[in-house]
Parts: structure tokens; C-alpha cells; sequence
């Protein structure tokens, strides 16, 4: 199947352009996964050429929502961002450090993060 392939081979390389720009030398097998999920999610957002419609992308078709440049660009994949913690009144701290991983895709226009101290996704 020459379509899947190609498929499969634009996705490792939009992997390998991300991988590249990273400053890091290890990488945790969850932040991989949710590499692939960024790539993927950004390649539905736009229509393809030979896609059912010509003007919606797979994602509009399917959630009915439109990707906001001002709401859903803003951070990058793999930047460092301070994610809140919940608290309480004392003196430890109410945010940790996270990898920005991709938009949601929702109105709002909030991000997954990977938590840099529990290895887990928060939005």
C-alpha cells in the first residue's frame, strides 16, 4: 500500500524535524508517543489535497472545531512552561516545571504538558 507508507514516512520525518530541534540527548518513551500524537494532530488540522473536502480538515469534520492561530499556536512543542499545582496555603510550590506538548483542539485553546517531576500528561 504505497498511500499508507508515504503516510507513515511524512510522519518520521516531521518526528525527525522536531527531534532536531530539541536541546535534549535522552528522550522518556512518553514523550515520543506524544511526539507522534503532535504530528498527527497538526497534519488533520489542515486539509489535504486529496482529502474528502477540499476546504475543511479532517478535524473540523470530525470535532466541528476550528483550530485559532491566536489560541492554539501559542506555545511549541517541546518548549518549558510552569504548569499550577494544586495547593494548599503553605509555603511549597504552586507550579512545576512541564514540556509543552500540543493543543487540545477545544475552544479554549488550553495544551497538553508532560510533568517534568511525575512523568505524567496535565492539561
Amino acid at each position: 500500500m504505497p498511500e499508507i507508507e508515504r503516510a507513515i514516512r511524512t510522519i518520521k520525518e516531521r518526528i525527525r524535524a522536531i527531534v532536531n530541534q530539541l536541546p535534549f540527548k535522552a528522550y522518556p518513551h512518553r514523550l515520543i508517543v506524544k511526539m507522534v500524537y503532535n504530528v498527527v494532530f497538526w497534519l488533520n488540522v489542515f486539509p489535504h489535497r486529496d482529502g474528502v473536502h477540499e476546504v475543511m480538515s479532517p478535524h473540523t469534520i470530525i470535532t466541528g472545531l476550528h483550530i485559532n492561530h491566536d489560541k492554539h499556536c501559542t506555545l511549541e512543542f517541546g518548549s518549558y512552561a510552569q504548569i499550577h499545582e494544586e495547593h494548599d496555603n503553605s509555603m511549597t510550590a504552586r507550579t512545576s516545571g512541564a514540556i509543552v506538548l500540543r493543543p487540545t483542539g477545544n475552544i479554549q485553546g488550553s495544551h497538553y504538558f508532560l510533568n517534568i517531576n511525575s512523568g505524567r500528561r496535565v492539561m
